[in-house]
């Protein structure tokens, strides 16, 4: 594969670097203190054309792929991760709609999910009983003479109190043998202010406060059949596509947040002085920054391949997991050494280092935990030496 990206991606990036840099960073430690929802933000951003990056253009996206997707991602998350966390999710549900969606599905979400007109779009696959499970899951779709009718609960929906468009994951197959299997599940569309749909309370989260994390109800939800995304039973496999290109937008906003916090430490290396020189001057903030440097560089390519590979087609399931693990686990880990370099003053609200910590953490739970991750990995190379049957 090629690394330097080509110029439609630069062009792309230098977008969402310009505009993260002017309209997003000024504001993110703000939104932080007031969990304000970027609402505005997302809807520039669909100006720019950033919120359906691998959306086909004939739907209203910008069809840059999934390489430009993830390094727009990671200069969005270098300026505030909150939105971020939003632009990644949008562009995953324009993702699905545009892939298993009916032509009057795409016709009505597409161009204003792209368009910033939808403001974001949302992914409602777990409850509070079923997270790494879906099977377990409880939400069911019943059919009737005009459709389905949803009934049941979803809990961690990001944007779902904002959302224009939900996909919602649900079993089509209750009453049958195959209720506990995956086979059971498919997925629909679900638009906001759906009668009988309700939203629960702002999940109080330890970081990323601009992107709002909610519980869903539906009470008897009536959507009609070209809602429905695939063909029944088909929820599972677009819920394990969906995700996997999710990690690769995990991988990429752990990438933007460490080296944010990268930079912030070296500036404040370079600016602190003890015994008459700058703190950078010493050897073991020197080994901080060289450990912290030489991860970003590894994170950064396993997020680029592993997006490579989707755009070209190939297998990329282990990759994505291989990125989002990597990538979010060590990205904490550079986080924790920023604040260490600031010492006190990285442990106050004064400086960003702590804000990043706490927008990171996020990265090693959602879209599957690091331990989820470590199973789809080790499945997936077990496959491929004929080691598992």
């Amino acid at each position: 594969m090629i690394f330097e990206p080509t110029d439609e991606q630069r062009l792309v990036v230098k977008t969402a670097r310009e505009f993260a840099e002017r309209e997003l960073a000024p504001r993110a430690a703000e939104r932080d203190r007031t969990g304000e929802f970027p609402e505005g933000e997302l809807r520039s951003l669909g100006d720019l054309g950033l919120l359906g990056v691998n959306v086909p253009a004939a739907h209203g996206g910008s069809e840059a792929g999934p390489v430009a997707l993830a390094l727009t991602l990671m200069e969005i998350a270098r300026a505030d991760a909150s939105v971020a966390v939003a632009v990644s999710v949008t562009n995953m549900v324009g993702e699905i709609i545009a892939r298993f969606g009916t032509d009057e599905a795409r016709r009505a979400h597409l161009p204003r999910l792209c368009s910033g007109e939808h403001v974001a779009g949302a992914f409602a696959l777990s409850e509070s009983a079923a997270g790494s499970d879906p099977a377990g899951m409880t939400t069911t779709a019943r059919r009737t003479d005009r459709g389905y009718v949803l009934r049941g609960a979803k809990q961690w929906t990001t944007s779902g109190d904002r959302a224009g468009v939900i996909v919602v994951m649900a079993k089509t197959a209750a009453e049958t043998k195959a209720a506990s299997s995956k086979r059971a599940i498919s997925a629909f569309l679900v638009d906001r202010g759906a009668s009988g749909l309700s939203v629960g309370k702002h999940e109080d989260k330890m970081g990323l406060h601009g992107s709002t994390t909610v519980a869903l109800t539906f009470d008897d939800v009536e959507v009609p059949a070209s809602s429905r995304l695939g063909q029944e039973g088909d929820g599972f496999k677009i819920a394990l596509t969906a995700l996997d290109g999710g990690r690769i937008g995990i991988a990429s906003l752990a990438v933007g947040i460490a080296r944010a916090a990268l930079e912030a430490a070296m500036r404040y290396a370079g600016e602190r002085t003890q015994f008459d020189r700058p703190i950078s001057a010493f050897q073991a903030i020197k080994m901080y920054i060289a450990d912290c440097a030489t991860f970003l560089e590894a994170a950064y390519l396993l997020a680029v391949h592993a997006a490579w590979r989707k755009q070209a087609s190939l297998p990329f399931t282990r990759h994505a997991a291989q990125a989002k693990l990597f990538a979010s686990e060590g990205a904490y880990d550079v986080c924790d050494r920023a604040i260490q370099i600031m010492g006190g003053y990285g442990y106050t609200r004064d400086l960003p280092a702590e804000r990043y910590m706490r927008d990171v953490r996020a990265a090693s739970i959602y879209e599957g935990t690091s331990q989820i991750q470590r199973l789809v990995i080790a499945r997936q190379i077990l496959r491929d030496t004929n080691a598992l049957e």
